[in-house]
């Protein structure tokens, strides 16, 4: 029991809550019941009776108290549960931050792994490059000599022999002759035997008229005429001293005199007019008989023979009865033929005479001519044919003319043509070296394959773009006022680095490509020494269009003017990545400028997508000059440096029509020249395209219609695409029949219709009614009127207006087309048997039914083996694959599908010529499918290869060296490197048993070799040692090649951890460029840099930072301040300074490199979060712990923008490597040099 004290205190005021006063509580002995019994009542649920005893009020209080008690325990046990929680998120915070670091710490080994990578693969390209850069010199001498030796053996042989025929054929012709009336001069009364008639026996040929009153003795020039062939740059980088006329020529002077003649592709013949052998035929009705054999059994045999060799021919002859009415597109048919062949016998007419002195008189030396004579006894030459004979013997003074005198039947003589038709395409027309090449050659000279390493390129895509431009620079500029936009160019291309690309914009047809043409032959004749790299975009979905085409195109030209083409992938994602890559290098390599220049670039497809290289920093040396449509320029371009080319004055469009007019000597009234100069104000009347069709078509109307109803229907035109549709319905108007009116809305029909166009051939074999002097007319009016074009043997449309003007105008639109793709399609499927299958055929068949959307007949398109040979030894590695995608095959279907088509054509093959054609298909199957990355599967059809060739060829033939050198290389991609060193070993003893110790091929196979040594990390250095060696001995000790020796050997070292070896070679390679090159040599940063990694790798910071610091001024005048390679090198000098704990001098070299990058590669490119991280790392060091934080706050955010990249670990494109170094972690080791 107790009491209430134990309730209420003596002296406290007790508050009455039932409106009683209060009163002072007193001490009251009252019983009342325990606490416990207290605290059970409170929580009874019963109604209480209110009344004012005391208990009932002591009982509330009570009950507050023990809810009290009770809130205050439940709060205490959730401060304890919190207490917990804080202390586990602590624990896992503690861990989640062990593991940041430890993914920190991989992320920087996965860099330094990268970077390593990255190196091996620049310094195994390097020793490539400079292993065939040798081995090409060394080639290049000893196959001067043995094929001036071959010539001058040849040549004199032949003399003797033309010397010994020819006495024994004057002996026998003599009296022949005078009966014929020739006069014959006395011998006694020459002083030379440069005047004695030669003239073969019946039935013989000759190749010269070697003496006699027709010719005289070949010179020196004719005699060297197979070494016109240029080899390419190699010679203009020889590091030999010469002997004779090049002796005293400094090599900077012969780099500048390469260059200059480097601006011409070598590999196209130019003896050849627009890659076709047009052969003008000239005949009179008695040798009708003669030219209808050759016709008929003849020309398809040299048709196959030109066309499997890559090139178009085409018989070019006018019937006397109809020539007189042909007499310009004669003579422009003679300007561009190949070789013009006189068929005479006795009598001549007047057209021959006049096709004979514009061919044989007037320009003997322009082409090869073959003059085939029939004679018979009962028959003499008559007056004007005597005539005639003598004008050409008197013109033919370098003793040109090839004869060919006949006495027998018209076959026998048509054979004769044959025979020396043949000798000319091969020996001077085609360059080949040898007259008995096969005529059913492949077209792909497997010896011209080899010369360009593993790169394979289009030598057609080549002579389109040469066409284009030569045509651009034929066309009359001076009219259109460009000289001030020349002037601008000049001015911008000037302007100090780094620049962006520049752009030339403009409407439709207002002269950009013709301004950018005139600007390079401008340029080249001025700058010499700068390299010029030029693309002219054609329509769209032409292969000018494609893009990994252009980029391709683009490396290889690049790759050409520095010694090799070697390193090029195949992979199109890898052409258009590594393109930026290559200029860079190149371009530290260039002594001059090297300009780019792309033509109608919004023509390309996704250009945006594929030319995202011209959006970063380009080389100092380096521009790019772009053409758009100013309607089709993409938002992000339009930021660039502008040249717009403005409409033309009233005064230029003047002096262009006037120009017309005058070509046709035709004037203009001052009446209409008002009319004219009234309609051309608005801007769609007064670009250049519109002026010149305005002028042309009102001159090519005086033979038709009145000149002032021609001028008025003209000028209804207000834009250049209804003067096209106008322009075309007039030539429509021209023609004579209905029959020619049908044939020209076909032929254009079939060229808008297809890929690239059609060739004049194939419009013969198409319509066959259709002759040639009507095809040959109507393609001249269409040229005049810049509706059409001949380019690379096809016809194609001079502007994109044309072709959209032919569509809307035949085609309704586009909507027909489907229908001439059909007619095309049946016309190239009837050229897929083996030996019919040309470049041609593979263009234009798989694009047809890729756009008719046949999947099935285009999987079996590609099926055929020779076509897709065709597409990828040609370079159309892209197109092929997008081919296969489009079908829906993946890379080992695809694989299974050849080799099953392989299998079948192998029942198929008996003799040794299909065998060897075999042999080539499946070394084709071999490499496609090791670029596709599927070395396992490419094994197989190169093992099938090698067997092939071994058995049907010799194992020792070098074509068996090829198949062992092809297999190598998968066993290589495959990581199988015993194998590819014993098939490497094999090739290499092949190869020098066939061509001796110093052949490009043996400099291949020791080049492989160490690559694959390199790789194993086994024998390299004894090939390096013994380079090191040989360049000492023929260069001298201290010539730079040896310090290129000297770093490719002390990157071995520091690889093997040799670190005392690699420096001292490190240091003496230092030495030598130190005194060969100048003090800001991009090759001399780039020892400096590796020598400075290696003496950071070992410690030796002190020594290493003046190395930087004078890599870093290097950098800086070769690129410029604000090159991101400068950034580069400033983060490497402040991560030396924040190891030597010199934050002080550190701090300012990274703001300005985190300047650099983010005005030259974005704020948000991978490079700045780099170097915030570095920044946010020192200033953590120095305790400024909340700039720290939002240093990498901001680094972070970059991370998660581009999660493909890991704060920078992505080298830029653009900065000269990629070895900017973490603050973290030991740098990474210094690898094979440039």
């Amino acid at each position: 029991m107790g009491t209430a004290s134990s309730l209420v205190s003596p002296g406290e005021v007790i508050e009455d809550g039932y409106g009683g006063e209060g009163g002072e509580a007193c001490v009251i002995p009252v019983e009342v019941k325990p606490k416990a019994r207290l605290l059970r009542s409170s929580f009874r649920r019963a109604p209480r009776v209110i009344g004012a005893s005391f208990k009932s009020t002591g009982s509330v209080d009570l009950e507050y108290a023990a809810e009290y008690e009770r809130l205050r325990k439940e709060y205490e046990i959730f401060r304890v549960s919190k207490n917990n929680e804080i202390t586990s998120m602590q624990k896992k915070e503690a861990k989640l931050d062990e593991e940041n670091k430890r993914l920190r710490a991989e992320l920087q080994a996965l860099q330094k792994t990268y970077q390593k990578i990255l190196r091996e693969k620049e310094s195994a390209l390097e020793a490539k490059y400079q292993a065939m850069e040798r081995a090409a010199t060394f080639e290049h001498d000893r196959d001067k000599v043995k094929r001036q030796f071959k010539i001058f053996r040849e040549t004199k042989e032949k003399e003797i022999q033309d010397l010994l025929r020819a006495k024994r054929d004057l002996e026998a012709k003599l009296q022949q002759l005078q009966a014929q009336g020739i006069q014959i001069y006395d011998l006694n009364d020459s002083d030379s035997d440069d005047n004695q008639t030669t003239v073969t026996a019946a039935g013989t040929q000759c190749d010269y008229w070697s003496g006699g009153v027709l010719g005289s003795e070949p010179s020196m020039g004719s005699m060297m005429q197979l070494q016109q062939t240029f080899r390419g740059p190699e010679f203009a980088h020889s590091l030999i001293d010469v002997e004779g006329p090049f002796a005293n020529v400094g090599r900077d002077d012969w780099d500048a005199a390469v260059a200059s003649l480097l601006q011409v592709s070598p590999h196209v013949p130019q003896a050849l007019w627009s890659n076709t052998v047009r052969c003008y035929l000239i005949f009179t009705q008695e040798t009708k008989p003669e030219l209808d054999v050759f016709i008929k059994k003849h020309s398809p045999v040299l048709r196959r023979m030109c066309e499997g060799l890559g090139h178009f021919y085409l018989n070019v002859c006018f019937p006397e009865e109809t020539a007189a009415s042909y007499d310009v597109e004669r003579k422009q048919e003679i300007e561009r033929s190949s070789v013009c062949v006189l068929l005479v016998k006795s009598t001549v007419t007047s057209s021959v005479v006049e096709d004979c002195e514009e061919a044989f008189v007037k320009n003997p030396d322009g082409h090869p001519l073959v003059l085939y004579l029939r004679t018979e006894e009962d028959h003499t030459l008559t007056g004007p044919t005597r005539q005639l004979l003598e004008r050409i013997n008197a013109a033919d003074k370098a003793a040109k003319v090839k004869v060919v005198d006949h006495r027998g039947s018209a076959e026998e003589g048509a054979d004769l043509i044959y025979s020396q038709l043949e000798k000319v395409i091969k020996q001077e027309l085609l360059c080949l070296e040898g007259a008995d090449v096969d005529s059913k050659d492949s077209g792909i000279d497997e010896g011209r394959e080899e010369d360009s390493g593993d790169v394979l390129w289009d030598l057609h895509d080549e002579q389109e773009q040469i066409e284009s431009y030569q045509q651009a620079c034929s066309c009359t500029s001076s009219q259109l006022g460009f000289q001030k936009y020349i002037d601008r160019l000049n001015d911008m291309i000037a302007a100090p680095p780094p620049t962006p690309p520049l752009l030339v914009s403009g409407g439709p047809g207002s002269g950009k490509s013709l301004l950018l043409s005139k600007w390079i032959e401008q340029q080249q004749k001025q700058s010499p020494n700068t390299l010029f790299l030029y693309h002219f975009v054609g329509r769209p979905l032409s292969t000018s269009s494609e893009p990994v085409l252009i980029i391709k195109r683009l490396t290889v030209k690049l790759l050409q003017h520095f010694w090799s083409i070697s390193g090029l992938s195949m992979e199109p994602s890898k052409i258009l990545e590594e393109f930026p890559r290559w200029l860079e290098r190149l371009s530290a390599r260039h002594q001059g400028n090297i300009i780019i220049i792309i033509d109608s670039i919004d023509q390309i497809q996704q250009a945006e997508r594929h030319m995202k290289w011209l959006i970063d920093p380009l080389p100092v040396n380096v521009r790019v000059v772009v053409s758009v449509n100013v309607e089709t320029c993409p938002q992000a371009w339009r930021l660039w440096p502008t040249l717009h080319l403005d409409p033309l004055s009233p005064r230029e469009v003047r002096s262009v029509v006037n120009a017309e007019c005058q070509s046709m000597e035709l004037k203009l009234t001052k009446d209409q020249e008002k009319k004219l100069e009234r309609h051309c104000r608005s801007a769609s009347t007064c670009n250049a395209l519109y002026v010149t069709l305005l002028a042309r078509m009102i001159i090519s109307s005086i033979s038709g219609c009145s000149l002032e109803k021609s001028l008025e229907q003209c000028l209804q035109c207000q834009d250049t695409m209804s003067l096209y549709r106008l322009a075309l319905k007039m030539t429509l108007n021209s023609l004579n029949t209905d029959r020619e009116r049908h044939i020209m809305r076909e032929i254009l029909c079939l060229v808008c219709s297809s890929h690239n166009g059609v060739s004049e051939s194939e419009v013969l074999d198409l319509f066959t009614e259709l002759e040639l002097p009507v095809l040959s007319s109507l393609l001249y009016r269409l040229n005049r009127l810049c509706i059409v074009t001949l380019r690379c043997g096809l016809i194609r449309f001079q502007h994109l207006q044309a072709w959209e003007a032919v569509r809307l105008e035949f085609l309704g639109g586009g909507s027909s087309s489907a229908a001439y793709r059909e007619k095309l399609i049946q016309y190239f499927s009837q050229q897929l048997s083996p030996d019919r299958v040309t470049w041609r055929v593979a263009d234009e068949l798989p694009w047809l039914l890729q756009q008719q959307d046949d999947r099935t007949k285009l999987q079996l398109s590609l099926l055929n083996l020779f076509v897709s040979q065709n597409l990828y030894k040609r370079g159309h590695f892209s197109e092929l694959l997008a081919y296969w995608q489009y079908v829906g095959k993946d890379k080992s279907s695809m694989a299974t599908e050849y080799f099953d088509s392989l299998k079948q054509y192998e029942k198929s093959c008996e003799n040794e010529d299909s065998m060897t054609k075999l042999a080539n298909l499946y070394e084709t199957l071999g490499r496609f499918l090791k670029d596709l990355g599927l070395p396992s599967q490419a094994v197989a059809p190169l093992q099938r290869s090698l067997e092939i060739r071994e058995t049907a060829l010799d194992p020792d033939h070098p074509s068996v060296a090829r198949s062992l050198h092809q297999l190598a290389a998968v066993y290589v991609q495959w990581k199988k490197y015993g194998n590819a060193e014993q098939l490497y070993k094999q090739a290499l003893e092949i190869s020098e048993n066939a061509y001796g110790a110093e052949h490009a091929s043996v400099a291949r196979e020791l080049e492989s070799l160490a690559m694959l040594y390199q790789k194993q990390n086994n024998a390299a250095k004894l090939f390096l040692t013994r380079s090191l060696e040989t360049r000492q001995r023929v260069l001298g000790p201290d010539h730079p090649d040896c310090a290129q020796s000297l770093n490719n050997l002390a990157a071995l070292h520091t690889e093997r951890r040799e670190y005392e070896t690699a420096e001292d070679m490190y240091e003496r390679a230092l030495d030598i460029r130190k005194r060969a090159l100048s003090p800001d040599h991009p090759s001399l940063a780039y020892t400096l840099k590796h020598l400075a990694m290696l003496y950071k790798r070992r410690g030796k910071l002190e020594k290493a930072v003046p190395l930087y610091e004078l890599s870093l001024d290097i950098r800086e005048k070769s690129f410029g301040p604000k090159h991101p390679s400068v950034a580069t090198a400033l983060v490497n000098l402040a991560v030396i300074y924040c190891q030597l704990k010199n934050h002080s001098d550190a701090l300012p070299l990274y703001e300005r490199a985190l300047k650099v990058y983010e005005d030259s590669l974005g704020r948000s490119h991978p490079r700045v979060g780099e170097t915030l991280k570095n920044l946010a790392v020192l200033s953590y060091e120095e305790g400024d712990f909340e700039k720290a934080a939002e240093l990498y706050k901001r680094a972070m955010e970059i991370k998660e923008a581009d999660p493909s990249l890991v704060c920078g670990n992505a080298p830029s494109r653009h900065s000269s490597s990629g070895d900017t170094f973490s603050l973290r972690g030991p740098a990474p080791l210094p690898q094979a040099p440039r």
